[in-house]
């Protein structure tokens, strides 16, 4: 795939757009190579490869909670590639994220988790006292609540988090991301630990917000089958490189053997399952 081809996006305004990304870290691994994509703002994207791939990598590179050595990158129009300080939290809200650990606070009840992604939108003085006090403004709680709302599990928001299964941790991490207001919203392995049921349900959950708040999402996925269900474009990640850039219909032995070389067969057997 040449570099003109692998910057090509379909239509709509340019979300992510890198060109020659790298990242190599401190020990020497080499972990992106020469990544150059467009992602729209309409579209919903599936990248897929092996542990190690870079998939992890590339995704925290689109919101610089790591930062490349090598290239550039832009969200939503503006370089962040050198970006620090203010400038670079403020840009980094655009951008809603999610990891296959939840990350929530298990003490803390389902809406008080959501909340946690309203405290930016307070004053200082608010965001200490909501922290530390557990006290938030009744629009905030509204907000809060219609992000549960959407992710269907607003009856479980005076629940502890620790008292959830995996699934519905997933979608606090979700309605907290979603609590953000973000622009972009990223999502890095989300299903990996969870029973194809609970997968499920959080693919869906990840497609209505695409399709309802028209936004784009990225989403990191080992499951070549979730990869054709859910994804309108396909990106294969391979030792750093990007080798796979098309729709679910070009997931075929071939392209498959591209991205996952001698686990093919495995990755395969898995889509036809």
């Amino acid at each position: 795939m040449s570099k003109k081809e692998s910057i090509v996006s379909v239509s709509g305004s340019v979300a992510v757009r890198t060109r020659n990304l790298g990242k190599v870290y401190p020990n020497g691994t080499r972990a992106l190579e020469d990544v150059s994509v467009a992602i729209d703002s309409n579209e919903f994207v599936v990248i897929i490869g092996l542990s190690g791939a870079g998939k992890s990598t590339f995704l925290r590179c689109i919101n610089r909670l790591i930062y490349p050595t090598e290239g550039s990158l832009e969200l939503l129009g503006e370089d962040i590639t050198h970006l620090s300080g203010a400038r670079l939290k403020q840009v980094r809200r655009k951008a809603g994220m999610i990891f296959q650990q939840f990350h929530l606070v298990r003490r803390l009840t389902v809406l008080e988790n959501v909340l946690v992604g309203r405290l930016r939108f307070n004053s200082k003085h608010l965001r200490l006292v909501g922290s530390l006090m557990r006290l938030f403004p009744k629009s905030e709680r509204e907000f809060a609540f219609e992000c549960l709302h959407q992710v269907g599990i607003a009856d479980l928001a005076f629940q502890r988090a620790d008292n959830l299964s995996g699934g519905q941790q997933q979608r606090v991490a979700i309605a907290r991301a979603l609590a953000q207001e973000p622009e972009v919203f990223l999502a890095d392995e989300p299903i990996a630990s969870l029973d194809p049921r609970s997968a499920t349900v959080v693919m869906d959950t990840l497609m209505e917000i695409h399709e309802t708040r028209n936004i784009p999402v990225i989403v990191n996925l080992h499951h070549l089958d979730f990869a054709q269900r859910y994804g309108k474009r396909v990106l294969g990640m391979a030792k750093g490189r990007l080798v796979l850039d098309g729709k679910p219909k070009d997931l075929t032995h071939e392209t498959v053997s591209r991205v996952y070389g001698d686990e093919a067969e495995e990755a395969m057997a898995d889509m036809a399952a």
